[in-house]
This record gives structure tokens, C-alpha cells and sequence, in this order.
């Protein structure tokens, strides 16, 4: 878990990384350099859900050696069921990555919602439903590993 005090927020203890596959940590179905390693650091303090539509094929074998589960969607938007799924979680430990329309709803709801401006580009409906965005999925997940980087954008 991840503890983190953000004035005007409180104390937020992060459990969970829900991350989208495609166009967030891959790109043509394939993981971005760099990733897994960041991913490996995480997944010590936290629980990684890889959500996908998988629509390469690849991502099951993309993630094999990933320290997370990997969620493969069974409605072809995906919106709501992401959505239900960081519900589950819980919203109040959770947090979101993603860069498309249907990440929209999870980034939202999330606690903390970072929108990746990555290779494939970002929708205008994620980036208005996040609470940060970054440049790169690098970046976001650094903002995980050293959270006092959060505290200057996120404070109310």
C-alpha cells in the first residue's frame, strides 16, 4: 500500500493499479520499454490489474511476466465494466491509467486518475475526467513510486 498525505484530500492509501493495455502500457499490443520494470517496483507495495479489450491478441503473452492480473473485457466498449471493476476494488484505494474514451469512467471515479498522453494519442474525454496527466505511462508510474511528487498537483 501506498500512503500518501495531499492537503484539501487527506491521507489516501493506494492499494490498487488498474492500468488499460493498449495505448497506455503498449502500444500495438505490445508492452513499452521500460514497463515491466516499473510495474516489478509497484507491484511490491501495490496490486496491478492489466484491463484490456485486447484487441492484438496479445496481451495475455505480452503480460506473462508481469507481476499483475491481467482482465480481459467481455463487452466490446468496455466503459462500464471498467468502471465496475475499480468498484470493486474500491474506488477510495484505487488508482486508474488510461488514455481513451472508454478509461473515461474509471479515471473519473477513480481516487486518483492519470491520463497517459502516450504514442497513440489521448482522448479529450479521458484527459477532462483525470486528475493528472503525464507524458508518458514512465512518468505515471514514477508518480506512484516517489508519491510526495503528487502532493504539489493535487492539493486543493
Amino acid at each position: 500500500m501506498i500512503k500518501i498525505s495531499i492537503p484539501g484530500k487527506g491521507v489516501l492509501a493506494l492499494k490498487n493499479v488498474v492500468l488499460d493495455f493498449n495505448g497506455t502500457i503498449a502500444l500495438d499490443g505490445n508492452i513499452l520499454p521500460g514497463v515491466k520494470e516499473k510495474l516489478d517496483e509497484l507491484s511490491v507495495v501495490t496490486d496491478i490489474y492489466i484491463l484490456t479489450a485486447d484487441t492484438f491478441g496479445t496481451c495475455v503473452s505480452a503480460c506473462s511476466n508481469l507481476n499483475g492480473k491481467v482482465i480481459t473485457l467481455k463487452e466490446p466498449l468496455g466503459s462500464a465494466e471498467k468502471l465496475k471493476i475499480i468498484q470493486k476494488l474500491g474506488t477510495n484505494e484505487t488508482v486508474a491509467f488510461g488514455n481513451g474514451t472508454n478509461d473515461e469512467m474509471m479515471l473519473k471515479e477513480a481516487i486518483i486518475g492519470i491520463a497517459v498522453l502516450g504514442p497513440e494519442g489521448t482522448s479529450v474525454k479521458a484527459l477532462t475526467a483525470a486528475d493528472v496527466i503525464v507524458p508518458d505511462i514512465i512518468c505515471g508510474l514514477n508518480l506512484l513510486l516517489k508519491p510526495i511528487r503528487m502532493v504539489a498537483t493535487l492539493r486543493h
